[in-house]
């Protein structure tokens, strides 16, 4: 199960950023606030399928080091709690995840094993207080967060040119505080999870390309037989 954690963390992080924390109207004041809400709110309208690469960081404060994964992600909201989704990692290993209608499969084609489940049986005393964020509607989740703090410009490498804040979670969690970093079309090209103890995770996406058809069938993995099915 831990092996599964990893990819569903960092589409978890994905998934929050696109849908979860755009500022809501209320919040919306003169300045930059009111430019990144309008920006965001634009693009979750105008968003119909995404497809980038994706990076992730998983920072071990204890030892001071980092996994680092690579791959690319496949991206179609659906509404609700409902989204297709699809990361293939191809460092530090090839592995592939997709996501439909609320059920995963993880394919691991070294072991020749593909765990499979529903997006919310997944638990990590760890992780778990993103993860639950995976099963709860638009609504929901913009409501498990209080007002954006610490805004400010920002430029990724890349050249980026981002607006940056950071946000909180209400009430009990597993983690401080989420980071996101905003372009200037409105899309979240990164996201960074804090936990308690300071280790974190942060996703990246790049060379981004919106609204490009996409064959809904790559999310339904044809499986040789000879894969061994496991149930997480």
């Amino acid at each position: 199960m831990k092996r599964v954690i990893t990819p569903i963390l960092a589409l978890a992080l994905l998934t929050i950023a696109l849908v979860a924390i755009p500022l809501r109207p209320a919040d919306a004041q003169a300045g930059l606030v009111s430019s990144i809400y309008t920006r965001m709110q634009r693009n979750q309208q105008s968003l119909k399928t995404l497809s980038a690469d994706i990076s992730m960081d998983k920072y071990n404060s204890q030892i001071r080091d980092s996994d680092k994964f690579y791959g690319t992600v496949k991206y179609i909201p659906v509404g609700g709690k409902s989204a297709f989704v699809r990361v293939e990692w191809n460092k530090p290993q090839h592995e592939i995840l997709a996501v439909a209608n609320g059920a995963y499969v993880f394919y691991r084609p070294r072991l020749g094993q593909a765990i499979y489940g529903a997006t919310n049986s997944i638990k990590s005393t760890k992780d778990n207080g993103v993860l639950a964020l995976l099963n709860l509607s638009t609504a929901q989740l913009q409501a498990r967060f209080g007002e954006p703090q610490d805004l400010s410009k920002e430029t990724l490498w890349g050249g980026v040119s981002t607006d940056h804040f950071k946000v909180v979670p209400k009430g009990a969690a597993s983690y401080n505080y989420i980071e996101v970093w905003i372009d200037d079309s409105g899309m979240p090209v990164q996201t960074k999870m804090v936990e308690k103890n300071n280790d974190s995770t942060t996703v990246r996406l790049t060379n981004v390309v919106k609204n490009q058809t996409i064959d809904k069938g790559i999310f339904d993995l044809k499986l040789d037989a000879s894969v061994k099915k496991v149930k997480g």
